[in-house]
């Protein structure tokens, strides 16, 4: 009996092989850890998880804008640019693309400034629902966009310059007897009546219940008051500059620049 315990206690005090008594490895401190697993899928995002077809869509769209922006930014340079052999060219396209929505008038410096308040103020003939004609009353718009910019952080550059820059190519374009001097003439006349047509129907209350059939735009010009120390004295009566009423076009009429 002594013997067969001592056996059995030499094999319960003999160390364990590789195998554990269940068969499986013994981790042992000091063995190499065991291979990981492979790593988890990472979900695509954006443009890469669209399938090849929208893949190549979405590339070619932004091709396209791509080439737009460039052609655009093209356009407008060769516009402010000296005159040379492209523009000599192709100045009537360029002018087309340009003129009069993406009109640049870039001066560094002001030698002379404006010294006078140019107003733009506008009328108009209104057909009234039960048939009559309405001539309203005489609309300051520059008042209009002045008090807009009154107290506003970020006033929008269409109120700072849209009609402003609207009355300049006007101007520019026509000579004192309010006639188109070229090709743009007939252009600036069609811009500066288009605008003030949208703004009769936005904020002429007789405008906005009938159809506007004819508009009249005038300026209204005053000189801007020296100093009290040069002793100078200007009059402060304003100065107008009339021009010839404008039949609204069939599609202006109807509110196509509403």
């Amino acid at each position: 009996m002594d013997d067969a315990y001592d056996a059995y206690d030499e094999d319960a005090a003999a160390p364990q092989g590789a195998e554990g008594p269940s068969g499986a490895r013994a981790v042992r401190p000091g063995d190499p850890a065991a291979p990981a697993g492979p790593p988890p899928s990472v979900p695509r995002t954006g443009v890469a998880a669209l399938s090849p077809r929208y893949q190549v869509g979405a590339a070619l769209a932004l091709a396209l804008v791509a080439v737009a922006a460039c052609v655009h930014l093209g356009m407008v340079f060769l516009s402010v640019a000296p005159a040379n052999t492209v523009t000599k060219q192709h100045g009537k396209a360029i002018e087309e693309w340009v003129y009069p929505e993406f009109e640049q008038n870039w001066k560094l410096f002001a030698p002379n400034p404006l010294q006078q308040n140019i107003a733009v103020q506008v009328r108009a003939d209104v057909l009234m629902q039960d048939g009559t004609t309405t001539t309203t009353g005489w609309n300051d718009l520059s008042v209009q966009d002045g008090k807009a910019i009154d107290g506003s952080l970020l006033p929008s550059h269409t109120v700072q310059n849209e009609l402003r820059r609207a009355w300049d190519f006007f101007v520019t374009t026509h000579g004192n007897d309010n006639r188109p001097i070229g090709l743009r003439g007939s252009l600036s006349e069609q811009y500066l009546r288009r605008i003030v047509v949208m703004r009769m129907y936005r904020g002429d209350a007789t405008s906005e219940k009938g159809t506007i059939e004819r508009v009249q735009v005038r300026s209204s010009t005053t000189d801007v008051p020296p100093p009290d120390w040069r002793g100078e004295k200007v009059s402060d009566n304003p100065v107008y500059r009339v021009l010839p009423w404008w039949r609204v076009t069939a599609d202006e009429a109807n509110g196509g620049v509403r």
